[in-house]
């Protein structure tokens, strides 16, 4: 028996197929184990890229990845489309949405984050979260529905159809209010010849004193500058109190009349029901250093959801991707070594940082490496690279590659088509 207490034939149920989850099951692919990854979804989602299908850059399809797909070649790790709502330790098992069971020797939960309103349930019903495929498209399908709406509509109601609030100035509010203002400047004036679109605003609300809050001065001045060059109306030191679908209130007082509010203000780990409360710690599973979860046998956490303190980060990890990745690898290659040597002593886990980026246009980005700081096009210019060798399959990369190499050249994309409107809210006005 290895010191992580796998043993050859046992089976591995991974729950969660996001960066964390997907590492570790192709770290195990060639493992003498059975390998389960369960996900509420059938494909992984590549998260960075969410915004660019919520702005029309992208197609969904060029950024998700079907699991089935990824292991059709592989004979030990299976795929198993389920909603996990129980863990039941004590019986090594876990229960479904339709109260079917999966078995487990070793358990590792991988289930990332979720968009966190702070326990305001008016915003959670009325704003739009950016956390999945569907939830991109659907910003996507409203943001386009609503200039058909603003056509039709009164003229003391235009204005609230103009408006798009977006919450939150991290990389993704960032990077999402860059994309609507390269819309506004490029694309929507020639399909909507009759609407005035110097009237629409895109207002982006940030708590902190600056925009990329967790970036040095330069990044944070730099993002500010950009968008505001791009008509962005940066409000920062500004929360969202409330929102009733019609209209935004600020802590400031202001009063926005919107249809279209974002929210990119947060995220909360995604933990499941079944283990003692002292096992967790702000919705995150406290884990050792080799991801074992505290006060439990054969049940480890990866990524967002797991919570480690470690000697630089004695707080616990950022939850980004790069935690996820390297915590997965880590687990990955202590089991697949101590499987082949019992007395193996398993490497334990410390994240080293490496950078920071975001987008926010064409020839604007702000790049922060261990050894360099960058703005402008060249950073630009890394991020679309690193950004593109993350994607899994070559087809994809060549997809978006000619998306982006189009957008690049024409100021322009094909992909503003409006999939789905529940018409049962949004009235179309009969002429």
């Amino acid at each position: 028996m290895s010191n992580l207490g796998i043993k050859k034939g046992d089976k591995v149920v991974i729950i969660g197929g996001g960066f964390a989850g997907l590492q570790l099951a192709r770290t195990l692919i060639k493992a003498d184990l059975k390998v389960i990854l369960v996900d509420k979804q059938n494909h992984h989602q590549f998260q960075p890229l969410f915004y660019q299908i919520a702005s029309g850059r992208l197609e969904p399809s060029s950024i998700s990845f079907p699991f089935r797909k990824i292991f059709q070649k592989s004979k030990t790790v299976d795929f198993r489309m389920a909603d996990i709502t129980q863990i039941l330790p004590a019986e090594k098992k876990i229960m479904t949405a339709y109260d079917r069971t999966i078995t487990y020797d070793h358990l590792i939960i991988a289930t990332g984050c979720r968009t966190n309103f702070f326990g305001n349930k008016e915003l959670s019903e009325n704003c739009f979260s950016m956390k999945t495929t569907q939830e991109s498209i659907d910003i996507r399908n409203k943001i386009l529905f609503s200039f058909e709406k603003e056509i039709f509509a009164r003229p003391e109601e235009k204005q609230a159809w103009m408006n798009i609030v977006i919450v939150g100035g991290g990389p993704t509010g960032v990077e999402l209010s860059g994309a609507f203002a390269e819309l506004k400047k490029n694309v929507l004036p020639k399909d909507y010849h009759n609407i005035d679109f110097s009237k629409f605003n895109i207002i982006l609300c940030e708590g902190s004193k600056n925009t990329l809050n967790n970036m040095s001065e330069e990044s944070r001045a730099a993002s500010r500058k950009y968008l505001e060059d791009m008509s962005v109306i940066v409000k920062t030191e500004t929360i969202l109190v409330s929102y009733d679908g019609n209209e935004a209130v600020l802590n400031t007082g202001e009063r926005i009349p919107t249809k279209n509010v974002i929210w990119a203000a947060g995220v909360t780990g995604n933990i499941i029901n079944g283990l003692a409360e002292e096992n967790t710690i702000r919705n995150r599973y406290i884990v050792d250093r080799l991801n074992r979860i505290k006060g439990v046998d054969n049940i480890y956490a990866l990524g967002d959801v797991a919570y480690m303190e470690t000697p630089l980060y004695p707080k616990g990890h950022p939850q980004v991707a790069n935690v996820a990745i390297n915590q997965a690898k880590n687990l990955g290659l202590n089991i697949l070594k101590s499987l082949k040597d019992e007395n193996y002593e398993a490497v334990h886990y410390e994240y080293h940082d490496l950078g920071m980026m975001a987008t926010i246009g064409k020839h604007k980005a702000v790049v922060e490496l261990p050894f360099i700081k960058l703005k402008g096009v060249i950073a630009w210019y890394i991020w679309m690279f690193l950004h593109l060798m993350l994607i899994l399959s070559v087809r994809n990369k060549i997809v978006i590659f000619f998306n982006w190499a189009w957008s690049y050249l024409t100021k322009d994309t094909s992909l503003r088509l409006i999939t789905y409107i529940d018409y049962k809210k949004e009235k179309v006005i009969n002429s």
